[in-house]
């Protein structure tokens, strides 16, 4: 880049030198000089292959994920990724101030629950809510509901199938705990909150304007999303039920999860109990 920027002023009359170029873009300069001694390692096929597969079907997978899916040392595969090219690019991070307090995590299963709704396009049917319940400590998707109605009526069905995925009923719970929303209309109606105390739950809602502090369940609709939603092309509400159904499943009992120690939901919980 230096050369180049260096030619070009050349051509336009101005002798500049490579070390005060290197000096205004701050670029070392042997970075200028610099020369590779050796060609690019290959990557066998035998490995690449499988890999290239497995990102082809799932292009935000990162390389943990693919390691402990194929059964391959995670270091192996990460040089892999570098070497041709395959990283996930990262958002930015930005500077937005964080508030530290009350995370929603858990020491053990059903100590807290997270939930949220999010908003799906189910081509004919239109925009579609999805409610999801998450056990904060395994990361378990318990219980989701979608439907053309973003009322109060779908985020219980949510919390019901929670319920009997949980406890095998519906009923008061054996011991109450947590139930972590934010400050929707949804969440604090009356008809949920009355729902929520018939369980045994005891609610606690979030500071307003601070959805990190329900990064939970935050994080696993971005998770959807970018691996369900925004992958397919739903004709109906009755086809993204379908789907979304399927990827929770594989969520569950499948998918590896690095702050679970590489394990899936479904094997931290098992591991608890």
């Amino acid at each position: 880049m230096i050369e180049t920027i260096r030619q070009g002023l050349k051509a336009d009359g101005l002798t500049v030198s490579i070390n005060k170029l290197c000096q205004w873009f701050d670029v070392p300069r042997r970075t200028v000089y610099y020369q590779p001694t050796k060609a690019a390692p290959k990557v066998q096929d035998a490995i690449a292959q499988p890999i290239k597969a497995l990102i082809n079907e799932h292009p935000s997978f990162g390389y943990r994920t693919v390691a402990a899916l194929l059964g391959m040392n995670k270091n192996t595969v990460q040089r892999v990724f570098q070497l041709m090219r395959w990283q996930v690019k990262k958002r930015p991070v930005g500077f937005r101030p964080r508030v530290q307090a009350l995370p929603s995590v858990a020491q053990a299963p059903n100590e807290r629950w997270a939930t949220d709704l999010c908003r799906i396009w189910a081509g004919r049917d239109q925009w579609a809510t999805l409610a999801l319940v998450i056990d904060c400590h395994t990361r378990e998707l318990l219980g989701w509901h979608l439907s053309r109605s973003g009322k109060a009526k779908t985020a219980e069905a949510a919390l019901e199938q929670a319920l009997i995925a949980r406890f095998g009923t519906l009923g008061r719970v054996p011991t109450p705990f947590l139930l972590r929303s934010d400050n929707g209309l949804v969440f604090t109606s009356r008809s949920y909150t009355a729902l929520v105390r018939s369980y045994g739950l005891r609610q606690e809602f979030i500071t307003p304007h601070t959805p990190e502090q329900n990064g939970m369940v935050e994080r696993v609709i971005r998770t959807l999303k970018e691996q369900c939603a925004h992958r397919y092309r739903f004709e109906t509400l009755q086809h993204a039920s379908r789907v979304i159904g399927d990827w929770i499943g594989f969520y569950n009992n499948r998918r590896p999860h690095q702050a679970l120690g590489m394990k899936t939901p479904a094997q931290t919980f098992a591991l608890a109990a």
